[in-house]
């Protein structure tokens, strides 16, 4: 079998290599004349044969890939197949599907999983799609997926738009369960006088624990690198999933608390200095006379109205019992 690639990137690339290891071959086109095998999408075209050509589309969603389906539909004929493999809305996958059947190309989005790993340890692929189409296509997703049986690394989950919908849902999952190992590193590393080795703990959760997982696998890499994480930001970024994710489960009426708490964990690390939480600060020195930190760092402690200043620590003891717990703070300013 003989193929298209467009978009020989960190994935692109990977995937193509990965194919050729499987037998078989790949004419590969990227926007960078370094990688480029090809000059243009219509020299990519005119090396495949045909008929039922398959070009498989790995670039970034939204304006790259439009652009990229726009200049394919007039380089390819009737029967021949585009796959659609980045991250596109499942929304777009239906527009791209009518606009390339009006000139009698077809339309597969596959959402594609693995990252850089998946050269190495095979891709989890989600298909969304015509039966037939599909079919056709079988030879290129058994050399992509993981090795083993094909239902745990392979599904079509349905018509046009199906695979990425179902990719969605995968990355919104994600965010939740990199979020929960994070917090529980943190609260461990919290207790350095008890836990004097988080990576440790976090090693031995690799096996026999209900908790292990490929993500586990990685965070214990990560912290064996930099332990202590000292080298990297708190700053996370989004790719836009899971705010699809969010807005697919309103939509739906679906709550999805743990998803929508990891997302918004992401945007409060970008603001080291939350106008937000300033705010809450300011408020509660207002109705309670609670104590604020001013913006050098330094503790403010703020005098009720008619009244006493606070007096102890600002964060309650475990037990709930320090001036500034929710137990005391009836006798230490006004209870939140």
């Amino acid at each position: 079998m003989h193929i298209g690639m467009v978009g020989l990137g960190r994935m692109g690339g990977n995937m193509a290599e990965r194919l050729r290891d499987a037998g078989i071959q790949v004419t590969g086109y990227d926007a960078n004349p370094e990688n480029t095998e090809v000059a243009t999408l219509a020299e990519l075209a005119a090396t495949l044969p045909g008929p039922r050509r398959v070009v498989w589309v790995m670039v970034p969603a939204g304006p790259p890939t439009a652009a990229v389906l726009e200049e394919l539909a007039g380089v390819l004929e009737d029967g021949d197949i585009v796959v659609e493999g980045g991250n596109s809305h499942f929304e777009e996958d239906r527009e791209n599907a009518e606009t390339l059947a009006e000139r009698g190309i077809r339309y597969v989005d596959v959402g594609v999983s693995g990252g850089i790993w998946g050269r190495e340890n095979g891709y989890g692929l989600m298909a969304g799609g015509d039966a037939d189409d599909i079919e056709h296509l079988m030879p290129v997703f058994d050399a992509l997926r993981p090795e083993g049986p094909r239902e745990e690394g392979f599904v079509h989950a349905g018509p046009v738009g199906a695979g990425h919908y179902a990719k969605m849902v995968h990355n919104g999952i994600e965010y939740g369960l990199m979020q929960a190992y994070a917090e529980g590193y943190q609260l461990l590393e919290a207790r350095d006088d008890l836990i004097p080795d988080v990576g440790a703990v976090f090693g031995a959760w690799r096996r026999g624990t209900v908790v292990r997982s490929w993500l586990l696998d990685l965070m214990v890499r990560a912290v064996e690198e930099d332990p202590g994480l000292d080298d990297i930001s708190g700053w996370v970024d989004d790719s836009g999933e899971g705010r699809w994710t969010i807005i697919e489960a309103i939509d739906a009426a679906v709550p999805v608390p743990v998803i929508s708490s990891a997302l918004f964990a992401r945007f409060s690390s970008r603001q080291p200095n939350s106008p937000a939480m300033r705010a809450v600060a300011a408020l509660r020195k207002q109705f309670g006379g609670h104590a604020v930190h001013a913006a050098d760092g330094a503790a403010k402690v703020a005098t009720p109205p008619g009244g006493a200043a606070e007096t102890g620590s600002v964060a309650g003891s475990r037990s709930g019992a320090g001036p500034g717990s929710g137990a005391s703070a009836a006798a230490h300013g006004t209870n939140e």
